[in-house]
């Protein structure tokens, strides 16, 4: 199961459709979410007009589109407040730029604007490899071939030890999918933002499922108590 997947099952049975993408590159997720009501964030689109139209003919939801071409921090600071038109946002995926204090600040951007039952999805939490896991700095530097997840995990642990207002999970699919409701936590972790910052890879690599909240694909329906 995907992160498209997970969003149209959310979408269809929990009724949700104020959609929000941050990270939308090519589009291959957001030209494909079916509701009249979408904001796109990214500051460098790989779609054209033309694409864009295309979309439309083959999901005229898409004719509905807002898009906003930015930076997801200037984004929340000009523009989310006219953009959302006084609605919240109901679902939201963030898949953009795959570090722990921009990935931190996308999602507590976004809850600002949730719904009360309201869910964040967050691509790239459970990085397999150290290469994988590293800093754009390090994979780039090194020309590391393959996919960079980031320390986006840094993030997940953060939440789930410094906000008792949010409950946070990750489905082992898809890179690791993180699942943010406002629900309150059912347990914790200890860390520090200070020790937060100083975990290694090899630590996560060693405790990721209690980090993580890890749980199986079919977790998804049990939590949203979906048919």
């Amino acid at each position: 199961m995907d992160r498209l997947a997970v969003i149209k099952i959310l979408m269809k049975q929990k009724k949700l459709r104020n959609y929000l993408e941050i990270g939308v590159f090519n589009g291959h997720i957001f030209f494909r979410i079916r509701s009249n009501f979408k904001i796109a964030v990214d500051p460098d689109f790989q779609f054209d007009f033309l694409r864009k139209a295309g979309k439309i003919v083959l999901n005229h939801y898409n004719l509905y589109n807002q898009y906003f071409e930015e930076t997801s921090d200037d984004f929340f600071k000009n523009n989310a407040a006219t953009a959302l038109k006084g609605k919240k946002i109901e679902i939201s995926l963030i898949d953009g730029m795959h570090e722990y204090a921009y990935v931190l600040r996308d999602i507590e951007n976004t809850l600002e604007y949730l719904s009360d039952d309201g869910v964040i999805v967050v691509h790239d939490c459970n990085a397999l490899t150290a290469e994988a896991g590293s800093s754009y700095e390090e994979w780039s530097a090194k020309k590391i071939a393959g996919t960079w997840n980031g320390d986006v995990w840094k993030a997940i642990i953060h939440l789930r030890s410094l906000r008792n207002d949010i409950d946070v999970f990750v489905l082992d699919c898809d890179q690791g999918l993180g699942i943010i409701t406002k629900r309150k936590p059912v347990k914790m972790l200890p860390f520090s933002e200070k020790e937060i910052s100083k975990l290694t890879f090899s630590d996560f690599n060693a405790n990721r499922e209690s980090w993580l909240n890890l749980q199986p694909e079919g977790y998804l329906k049990e939590y949203f108590n979906l048919k």
